[in-house]
């Protein structure tokens, strides 16, 4: 409601994903799943910060295909995981002073705040998600607004599709480390990637390295090592041993960074059939609260994601060599 009581011209849009509620409630909220979607289709975001709390802000930037970046940001009014999330959103510029619609050139009577409430529904498996967009003056900047949501949308639908994202699980107190994610491949297709020392250097590890197998023995009891180079030519050493190798269900091996030695994790590697997808979850134990949680502020997860999208990009050159053979 305005401040004379009057209802504010809304827009309402509404779209059913195929995907978890909790999975579009993350592509919402995580700031690096922002990025792959946010703006009209023309558009990139180049920067995402999010303060998920009520009274938290946001902070977004848009560059247009002119390079013209176009800032926004707004504070969190209501947070319901994962039902239910209400901001304010308004012009800005890049240090998040909300500025006039009219200094990037809009045309209308914006106000200087608008609100956005966004809703998911748990439809089966599948979510509905409506948005509701209220202050947009009405006419052509509606129409506008209105595409430029649903182009967002599109964005959103293809990333969900090809980029099911990584689910952490890190209680507080506890020494484990939960990933899982929902690969585009068969369960034997995604064993061979983690097991054939011919494809771990296309996949293993964040882009900015270059990773060499110096060992690699995937049988119980045998050994890998494995050996990253970053663009300085600094090389980093990774090593473990494998416990137990169960084509194609699970993979269970010891895990240790060589400039960190005697800190080894064990990790349990499971793959669980869902036709042509499978469901991959790797359970981490540390020797200590405290090593996982150095770990999580280290990076970790950045990394991890990193990793698995290039896995899932290995794994879709396999399948359609695969299909062309």
């Amino acid at each position: 409601m305005s401040a004379t009581g009057k209802e504010r011209p809304a827009l309402t849009i509404t779209r059913i994903f195929d995907a978890a509620r909790d999975v579009l409630w993350k592509a919402w909220t995580d700031p690096q799943l922002v990025k792959h979607w946010w703006g009209p289709k023309s558009f990139t975001t180049p920067f995402t910060s999010i303060d998920l709390r009520p009274g938290g802000k946001f902070l977004n930037s848009m560059r247009s295909p002119e390079g013209q970046e176009i800032w926004s940001t707004g504070v969190y009014r209501e947070i319901v995981p994962p039902e239910r999330l209400v901001c304010t959103d308004s012009f800005a510029d890049e240090r998040g002073n909300i500025v006039p619609a009219s200094d990037y050139g809009m045309p209308g009577e914006w106000p200087l705040e608008l609100l956005v409430t966004v809703t998911f529904e748990d439809i089966g498996g599948r979510t509905k998600m409506t948005l509701r967009h209220e202050g947009i003056p009405p006419g052509t900047m509606t129409e506008q607004t209105q595409a430029g949501w649903n182009e967002s949308f599109d964005k959103l639908a293809e990333s969900i599709r090809t980029k099911h994202d990584l689910q952490v699980t890190a209680e507080p107190g506890k020494q484990e480390l939960v990933l899982t994610r929902i690969i585009d491949a068969p369960r034997s297709l995604v064993f061979k990637a983690m097991t054939d020392p011919s494809l771990i250097p296309e996949w293993w590890g964040p882009i900015r390295y270059t990773t060499a197998v110096d060992k690699m023995e995937a049988r119980p009891g045998g050994i890998w090592r494995f050996v990253h180079r970053d663009a300085a030519g600094n090389e980093y050493a990774f090593k473990g041993v494998y416990h137990e190798v169960l084509s194609p269900e699970r993979i269970v091996y010891t895990f240790e960074f060589e400039g960190a030695a005697g800190h080894v994790s064990l990790e349990t590697a499971t793959f669980e059939d869902l036709g042509n997808r499978t469901k991959m979850t790797d359970k981490v134990v540390y020797q200590s609260v405290e090593d996982r949680d150095e770990m999580l502020k280290a990076g970790m997860l950045e990394g991890a994601r990193e990793t698995m999208d290039r896995f899932a990009e290995v794994l879709e050159r396999l399948g359609i060599e695969k299909k062309a053979a």
